[in-house]
């Protein structure tokens, strides 16, 4: 792990990729302290040029990630690339002595993602993924609740995705829309509500015929996870009327009961009492709502404050390349069931590779 950044010395920033994400990004970066951005990066030199203007800044422009860091003595890359360059990015700042942090996925392929956890590794540094989704007061609640075993043990796992988004663009041409480019998200709010990491996938994908979408825009998907628990999750960014939450639908059942997330308002819990009745054909249930409010920040902004407070503190963050990774394999894995048709066991997802 990397040593811990001295409290009285600024993160010097390099910001890649200059567009309307990257300006978010910058924009949080500005609002500390204890970054300075010093370098702006990006292919396309008019785009680093104009989020300087619009911004204030006075930094270089560089369309080289090298030379901006060499120049500029930076310690921090943030990284706001399309998926194809994160490899190359992260590649480039770890040699030069930096720690990165960027947008989700993670890499671009399987392959891409454990070579980038080794090198990074190797070279003592970090590379912290963007996973805002898990940064939701409710989810936070929920996981809450079953830290506090108010379910019980979880053995059954559901979300639900199905909504109708007419992006056109890319996403409409890709091959594997639903679960590359979104159930990602889905699939870490998984892993973070059980804390637990996935054994085994088998996936049904597939594109129904009112679909918009070139490639499978629907799934069927069901995890074995480490901690004996079945996630099934149902998918489709096809689907005209009575939509989810972009957070999905959970039910998770547990040994005492089963908690109930919408994604839109505060879960519950239905839970058998301390004392059922004896005898009985079906037992009665009571409700139980989260016992605090979670306080933390939301979506990327509570992401970043985890990102640089692991920075500081000199420890591996929550959504660390290490543990993203067992997200990413969830997608490739899922991808390649569906492939060969059959079951295909995570392990050999991230060994094969």
């Amino acid at each position: 792990m990397s040593e811990a950044v001295q409290a009285n010395k600024p993160f010097r920033a390099v910001q890649v990729g200059c567009g309307n994400m990257g300006k978010r990004w910058v924009k949080y970066a500005l609002s500390r302290e204890d970054v300075e951005i010093v370098a702006l990066v990006d292919i396309y030199p008019a785009a680093a040029e104009a989020m300087a203007n619009e911004l204030g800044l006075t930094c270089g422009r560089f369309t080289s990630l090298e030379e901006a860091i060499r120049s500029t003595g930076a310690n921090l890359v943030m990284d706001v690339t399309i998926p194809e360059v994160h490899k190359s990015v992260v590649m480039t700042a770890t040699a030069l002595g930096c720690n990165v942090i960027g947008e989700k996925p993670m890499a671009a392929s399987m392959q891409d993602a454990v070579e980038m956890k080794n090198f990074v590794n190797q070279h003592n540094k970090n590379y912290i993924v963007m996973q805002n989704r898990r940064y939701n007061k409710q989810i936070r609640e929920a996981r809450g609740m079953i830290e506090q075993n108010v379910i019980g043990q979880p053995g059954f796992m559901k979300a639900d995705f199905f909504l109708g988004p007419h992006f056109g663009g890319f996403r409409e041409a890709m091959d594997n829309p639903l679960i590359l480019d979104m159930a990602i998200h889905t699939f870490d709010q998984a892993r973070f509500l059980l804390g637990a990491n996935p054994v085994s996938v088998y996936c049904h994908e597939f594109n129904p015929p009112y679909s918009w979408y070139k490639g499978n825009a629907s799934a069927v998907c069901i995890f074995e996870m480490s901690d004996g628990t079945v996630f099934s999750y149902n998918g489709s960014w096809s689907a005209e009327g009575a939509p989810t939450s972009w957070e999905s639908a959970w039910r998770i059942v547990g040994s005492k009961g089963t908690l109930i997330w919408d994604g839109t308002n505060r879960p519950y819990a239905e839970v058998v009492p301390v004392e059922p009745a004896q005898g009985a054909f079906m037992n009665e249930h009571m409700q139980v709502h989260p016992s605090a409010v979670w306080e933390g920040r939301e979506g990327h902004e509570g992401c970043f404050e985890e990102m640089f407070t692991s920075l500081i503190e000199g420890r591996k963050a929550e959504t660390d390349c290490s543990d993203n990774l067992n997200s990413m394999a969830m997608v490739f894995g899922a991808i390649e069931s569906a492939k060969r048709g059959e079951k295909v066991q995570i392990s050999s997802i991230i060994e094969k590779m």
